[in-house]
């Protein structure tokens, strides 16, 4: 065996889900799993994100656990089991790295992802629109990520920057009359523009949005942590000036102790 420890975790999984295994993992279905399958993906991002090696092995093989138990279940509804997983995802590779496993010529890792597109393409024949296929559970900002770069790759782009910029610009304007009139739904509308607009302006920069807010936040609880351990009072007892005040503090001294 080249993966005895593989081979022996799929062994596990079939002993857990059989008749005399676990009573939990016996319950499992897909649509139980969905939740935990969500969970040890965004847990293995954040130790990728914190550098963690050692936490990153481990979450991994949590990750390697739900594809092997959702694997099994299919096994037990006669559906497919990790085998053809395994071949269905090893044939995709191969088919989509001609320029490795076959005669196809690139000069770039652009090329490469031009390729991967135009084959992609090729398989899913039953979509009908280019914006089939974004996963509808990712986060609102994802999804806006993916249909901008989905529509862009077929030329629907602004002529350039400051038209984009132009754009975000109009949209505000449009939430401030929202705003000055009242409407709720009008101001919820005209934010998701907005929103969506500023997704657009960090993809012509080649910014990760997603990855962007990310870090806005940690950097948020970075401060905010900060500023709770210098506060002198009660934060309901701080007027605005002295927040502000007390958030300058905060970054001041986060920079001193870099």
């Amino acid at each position: 065996m080249k993966y005895p420890n593989l081979e022996k975790l799929v062994d596990i999984i079939a002993v857990l889900r059989s008749e005399n295994g676990c009573p939990w993992d016996r319950e499992q279905t897909h649509k139980s799993l969905r939740p935990n399958m969500l969970e040890e993906a965004y847990e293995a991002v954040d130790a990728i994100d914190d550098g963690d090696i050692s936490n990153l092995k481990e979450e991994l093989g949590d990750v390697l656990l739900q594809v092997v138990l959702h694997s099994q279940i299919a096994k037990d509804n006669g559906e497919f089991d990790i085998e053809d997983v395994a071949q269905e995802l090893s044939e995709k590779l191969i088919h989509r790295h001609p320029h490795v496993f076959g005669s196809a010529h690139v000069e770039s890792s652009d090329d490469v992802v031009t390729n991967w597109d135009k084959l992609k393409k090729e398989e899913k024949t039953y979509r009908k629109s280019i914006l089939d296929g974004i996963p509808k559970a990712q986060s609102a900002l994802m999804s806006a990520q993916k249909i901008s770069k989905k529509v862009v790759k077929v030329g629907f782009e602004w002529e350039n920057v400051e038209s984009l910029k132009e754009c975000i610009q109009s949209e505000y304007k449009e939430f401030e009359e929202a705003v000055k009139i009242g409407d709720k739904d009008k101001m919820e509308d005209e934010m998701g523009d907005i929103f969506f607009a500023t997704v657009n302006l960090a993809r012509w920069y080649k910014i990760d949005a997603e990855q962007a807010l990310i870090t806005a936040n940690n950097k948020f609880i970075k401060r905010f942590q900060k500023m709770e351990e210098l506060k002198t009072k009660p934060f309901e007892d701080y007027t605005f000036e002295e927040f502000n005040e007390l958030w300058k503090q905060a970054k001041l001294k986060i920079n001193e102790e870099k």
